[in-house]
């Protein structure tokens, strides 16, 4: 950070003015974007047509500079992540400016009373500070590798019940490792992005399979499941997730798949036979009827040939021979798992329920391992860890 910390004096003042306009919070964020793009016309190709999303994203992104604002090492990382995610967007150094002015002009909108010479220079301050983070990661992201990555559809496989496997091509090879997530965005909603796990280790034909399900007004997703075609061109950005076996340690694993949560837990199963693992691993695969159970024939494959795999099937809205119930529900049957290292992916209800019951049966929370349960960007778990906070988003 090039620029000296706020003091404790602009930290008060930029908190308390923030809790003054809170109340007005969706209110403020719709006028800053519009005198944004009525001020700096220029600005708006970087954003999508449906601002909708866009605008709760500032709230919370500014939500969590402020919450960060006397935690130096976490604002920074914060700051650095959004800077390179940025980069996607086509955000340039000259449009930090832009923002900034508008933000403030915003909040002073909104703070009526509150809202002084001294509280402008604050929040101006905690701005210039967050946007020099954001505009050096961009520049050191830019030494090491591409914004995006141009893809073409190469393959579409319909499994059922909303679901697809998604199959492209990057132009240009694509580095990530196994249980890691992409951003994705689609020719039919530009600036659009939506996140999904490749399925599989790292191919060397440049190719990645995504398990897509169309989830009701998802507009990204019923498009790719439902019309996406071979031909058709997306781009992705950098991988990001920290949700990789280098985390496990030498503890046995634990894995947890809801729907198309199987996509990264697979890729980390398949990154665990090829180094040739020895330690035991309990997978868990969920759905709300047998036949929404898409790909438990291939990991039950996969456990036929490598005796340290287990494979455990569950629903919950269907009477079936087997196990009966949610997720949350069999792990607590098949309990404890204090020695292991966890690893979900599913429906966040699932994943939120799997995590509080694993801590009540004594699994430390440095060995769960989850996505982030909303837009990863924003809401990633940062280091040096902070578990309160974690327990709090859940």
């Amino acid at each position: 950070m090039t620029a000296a910390p706020l003091t404790d004096r602009e930290i008060s003042l930029v908190r308390t003015s923030l809790a003054v306009v809170a109340p007005q919070a969706s209110e403020m964020t719709v006028y800053f974007y519009a005198i944004l793009f009525a001020r700096y016309p220029e600005v708006r190709g970087l954003f999508p047509d449906n601002m909708d999303v866009q605008r709760d994203r500032l709230l919370r992104g500014l939500l969590r500079i402020i919450d960060l604002v006397d935690d130096v090492d976490n604002l920074v990382q914060f700051c650095s992540r959004l800077g390179r995610d940025h980069r996607k967007f086509g955000a340039l150094e000259d449009h930090y400016p832009a923002v900034g002015d508008c933000l403030v002009a915003s909040l002073a909108r909104y703070a009526g009373t509150a809202w002084n010479s001294e509280v402008a220079a604050a929040w101006t301050r905690a701005y210039t500070i967050a946007a020099q983070v954001m505009i050096a990661a961009a520049e050191d992201d830019t030494r090491l590798r591409p914004a995006s990555w141009d893809a073409q559809i190469i393959r579409r496989e319909y499994r059922g019940h909303d679901i697809a496997e998604i199959t492209v091509q990057t132009d240009l090879p694509y580095p990530y490792v196994a249980g890691q997530y992409v951003s994705m965005e689609t020719p039919w909603y530009p600036r659009t992005w939506r996140h999904y796990s490749p399925a599989h280790l790292p191919r060397t034909d440049h190719t990645l399979t995504f398990h897509v399900r169309a989830v009701r007004h998802g507009q990204v997703s019923n498009a790719l499941v439902h019309h996406a075609a071979p031909g058709h061109r997306v781009r992705l950005g950098p991988p990001q997730g920290e949700m990789t076996l280098a985390t496990a340690g030498d503890r046995d694993l634990l894995m947890v798949a809801g729907g198309t949560g199987l996509a990264p837990i697979r890729a980390l199963i398949e990154q665990a036979a090829a180094s040739g693992m020895r330690r035991h691993v309990d997978l868990f695969v969920g759905a709300r009827t047998a036949q929404e159970l898409y790909g438990l024939d291939d990991m039950l494959r996969l456990a036929q040939r490598h005796h340290w795999l287990s494979v455990r099937a569950a629903v919950s809205h269907e009477d079936i021979p087997g196990q009966q119930g949610t997720l949350p529900q069999v792990l607590n049957e098949f309990g404890p798992w204090d020695w292991h290292e966890a690893f979900l992916c599913g429906p966040p209800d699932m994943v939120t329920t799997a995590v509080r019951t694993l801590l009540h049966q004594g699994t430390p929370r440095a060995h769960i391992h989850h996505d982030p349960l909303d837009t990863p960007v924003l809401t990633a778990p940062l280091t040096p860890h902070r578990p309160a906070q974690e327990i709090d988003q859940l």
